[in-house]
Order: structure tokens, then sequence, then C-alpha cells
């Protein structure tokens, strides 16, 4: 008799969830509705989106293509100002940098995906694991991640990218490693808390193995806060790319806003040629805050408190 008041019990409190969820997705919808500078991030980001994902179709010109006048003699376009045949103007070298920013909007949106994911799932993974079991095992993830608080993050990411060798997976794998910290610990403090919960107690009693009890029960209410962290740690990677590329530790195969960045200050150009420094350094910054904007979003969706302001 008291099996069958458990799995009641179990079934009603995973209709509530659901229910829960399809409320939350129309919060999402009217919060995008009332929060303009949310709402103004995501259109921000798709925009980048769209022309990562066209930018062979967006951007005219081969970024590493050297433009020459046609007067017969063949002079480079050097360093000449924006006009119509390059929006942007040119580089000391001719190339049109009109193109090299909107390629540069791939590698950013790439890095930044990525790390950005696979930090997140193995984030909270171990915080999931963590909260849920804690004993030596809370003990041993906690204890790595304060010793990689005491790793700076830019050095460590330039150190482990100069002794594998200058590439893009390299630098999201650097990324990777010193990131997941924070996400673990901060839904690790989350779980210790929902893992209390009655339902998840009766759960339990009903017989659910940990595995479900950590994905079914706990997973759904620590979710919107990995998500809100996902989309900071995404900023992150991206700043983290173009300060890489910047500092010359980029890869050299394709064309970054740190890259573009790095060639104009390597040139002496940062003052004479705003045309070649601003907009690498809009975008970057553009792409960051219409990142978190975006957040704005998720962080009402994970802390019920602001809901009430």
């Amino acid at each position: 008799m008291n099996t069958q008041n458990d799995k009641q019990v179990v079934k009603t409190a995973s209709e509530a969830r659901r229910a829960k969820t399809k409320k939350t997705l129309f919060f999402i919808r009217n919060l995008f509705k009332e929060d303009k500078l949310a709402l103004v991030g995501v259109c921000m980001l798709l925009f980048f989106i769209v022309v990562a994902l066209f930018a062979p179709v967006i951007a005219p010109y081969d970024p590493n293509v050297i433009h020459r006048h046609d007067d017969g003699q063949g002079a480079m376009k050097r360093l000449e100002p924006p006009s119509r045949e390059h929006l942007f103007g040119t580089t000391n070298r001719g190339r049109d940098i009109f193109s090299q920013v909107v390629m540069g909007t791939r590698v950013a949106l790439f890095v930044g995906l990525l790390a950005a994911f696979f930090v997140t799932v193995v984030g909270t993974i171990i915080g999931l694991v963590s909260g849920y079991y804690g004993g030596w095992i809370d003990t041993f993830f906690m204890r790595l991640v304060d010793i990689s608080y005491a790793i700076p993050f830019v050095p460590f990411v330039i150190i482990l990218v100069t002794l594998l060798r200058p590439s893009l997976m390299n630098i999201v794998l650097a990324i990777f490693i010193i990131s997941w910290r924070t996400i673990a610990r901060i839904l690790r403090s989350q779980v210790l808390s929902v893992k209390e919960r009655p339902y998840v107690k009766a759960g339990r009693v009903a017989g659910a193995t940990n595995i479900r009890i950590i994905f079914l029960y706990i997973l759904p209410n620590v979710l919107p806060l990995a998500l809100l962290e996902m989309t900071l740690r995404m900023a992150q990677a991206i700043l983290a790319e173009s300060t890489v590329s910047f500092l010359g530790f980029g890869d050299p195969s394709v064309t970054s806003w740190g890259q573009i960045l790095e060639q104009a200050f390597m040139a002496g150009a940062m003052r004479d040629a705003w045309w070649w420094v601003l907009p690498p350094g809009f975008a970057i910054a553009l792409l960051i805050v219409s990142v978190f904007y975006t957040s704005r979003v998720l962080e009402v969706v994970a802390n019920p408190q602001l809901r009430r302001r």
C-alpha cells in the first residue's frame, strides 16, 4: 500500500515538473516582451550567428588576398580608408578588412559555443555528482576546484596552447580545462538544497536509482542555472580567444578578430589606421554584450526572486 502511495507521489511530482517547464517557457516568452535589453541581446546574437553561417557569401573577398591598383603598375592598396570597394578599408598588406571581420565571426562563435558547451556539460555533471553523493567524492572534486582557482586563466591558456601548438581546438581545450570549476561549484551548492526536497526523497523510497534521481529529479531544477552559466562561459571563451590571438598565440591558419588587432598593433597602425582597429574591436564588444543581454532572461529564470522586481 505504501509503495503504491509513493509511486503516486512520484507520478504527481513528474506531472508537476512538466507543468512547471511549460510555465517557464511561457514566462521566458513574456519576459522577452518586457525586457527590451534581453530582446536586443537575442537579436544581436542571432545576427552574429547568421553572419557566421553565411560568412563565405557575405565576405566580398578572400580575407588573405592582396589587392592592388589597376594602374598598370600593380601598386598595393596599402592602408586605404573605407570606400565602396572596401567597406572597412585595407590593411598595410592590401587585405580587405571587412572580409576579415566577417570571417572572424565564425572563429569567435566556434570557440565560444564549443568551449561553453563542453564546460557546461562537464561542470554540470561534476556538480550533480559531487552535491548528490557528498563524502569523499565531494571532497575530491572540490579540492580540484580549489586547485584550479589558483591557476591564472589567460597565462594558463597561453602556456598550454604554446606547448601543444596554436590551433582553435587547443584553445578550446585550454579554456575547458580551467573553466569547468565555476559551474561545478555553483551547481553543487544548488544540488545540496534540491536533493533534500520531498519529491527526491519520495523517489528514493519508490526505488528510483541514483542516476534516475540525479538526471530526472535534480537536473531539471538546476538546468536554468547551468544554462545561465553557459552564456557567461561563452562570453569568457570569446574574450579569451581574442586575447590569446592578440598576443600572437592564436591559430595562424584562420582569421580571427584578435589576430586582426594583433596585426594592426604590430604594423603600428593602432592610431593612424582607425578603420583597421575599430571594426574587430566593436565586433568583440558587441558579441560579448549580446551574450550578456541574452543571459538576463536565464538569470531571472534561475533566480525566482528577481521575478518580483
